[in-house]
């Protein structure tokens, strides 16, 4: 069996992508591919997890677990998404991003010994990652939030060697999460497993959240009478509706935090293009890329 887990990171995915799989569940099930509720098995993961304290799971325990989320026999690949398997939110900042990411992703791995495991996981600018991250503070000054963190140091490729050091029998698909609506078939399809995934019923909504309802049904009769040959077709006909007829105050980022001026934004979001380039050169990463 093929596990795979879709790490988030938070406020990226927002859990649409669950929500798409879900509810083709049956399209998926009849490729042998399951996507169980989250109900029915996050706190069980990290329960689990946390019990294995740093050992491998026994092929009891491991057959446990699969009993308890697993509702299609015969299944080839379980699909297991939440956004706090790396940490939650007010870990999330200590020092760097996601400090324990190694750590965790060896653990959950652990829970399924002997099947083989994927990791999938969306990055973020953190000019716009750090005061979305804040939000989901409660209570949290932004001293508070900042306090130890060169907020100039922070590196995805740092979380991402991590896990790579940690499981490097893990492969691990990255994407950054300003590309999402031009890639999202690509990562629908990498996550899932399933080669028609980016047709599924849902697959727009994505679209829909960023265009007007009539750019977004121009784009699909476009796209009807002329079905793209490539992603890279598509992609170029996504962008060009989404320029004419995208919505400027969902497209927009934010980038509110306190003291930062245009200059901390401009130097933050060279870093993380720079960061981004170091990614796509990883050994054991896949890097979904517009």
């Amino acid at each position: 069996m093929r596990v795979i887990y879709h790490l988030g990171a938070h406020c990226t995915d927002e859990e649409r992508l669950l929500r798409c799989l879900l509810a083709n569940r049956e399209a998926l099930a009849q490729a042998g591919i399951a996507v169980p509720a989250p109900a029915g098995y996050r706190t069980l993961l990290r329960d689990t997890a946390v019990g294995l304290k740093g050992m491998p799971a026994s092929i009891e325990t491991r057959g446990a677990v699969l009993s308890r989320i697993l509702d299609l026999p015969g299944a080839g690949r379980i699909v297991l998404s939440w956004d706090s398997f790396l940490s939650y939110p007010q870990w999330v900042l200590r020092g760097a991003l996601y400090p324990a990411a190694g750590e965790r992703v060896r653990a959950l791995a652990d829970i399924f010994p002997g099947c083989e495991v994927e990791a999938h996981l969306a990055i973020r600018n953190p000019a716009t990652f750090l005061p979305a991250l804040l939000r989901k503070q409660r209570g949290r000054s932004h001293a508070d939030f900042l306090e130890g963190s060169q907020i100039g140091a922070l590196r995805w490729s740092d979380t991402i060697r991590s896990i790579r050091l940690a499981v490097p029998e893990v492969p691990l698909t990255v994407w950054c999460d300003e590309d999402t609506p031009l890639i999202w078939p690509e990562v629908l399809v990498a996550v899932s497993g399933h080669p028609d995934a980016g047709r599924f019923e849902g697959a727009d909504d994505l679209l829909a959240s960023l265009m007007s309802p009539a750019g977004l049904k121009r784009m699909r009769a476009f796209l009807a009478e002329h079905p793209p040959q490539s992603a890279q077709q598509r992609r170029q006909a996504v962008s060009a509706f989404l320029e004419k007829f995208g919505l400027p105050e969902r497209i927009e980022m934010e980038f509110e935090m306190p003291g930062w001026t245009d200059e901390v934004i401009d130097t933050l979001t060279r870093g993380y293009d720079a960061d981004v380039a170091r990614i796509q050169s990883l050994p054991g990463v896949t890097f979904i890329a517009p």
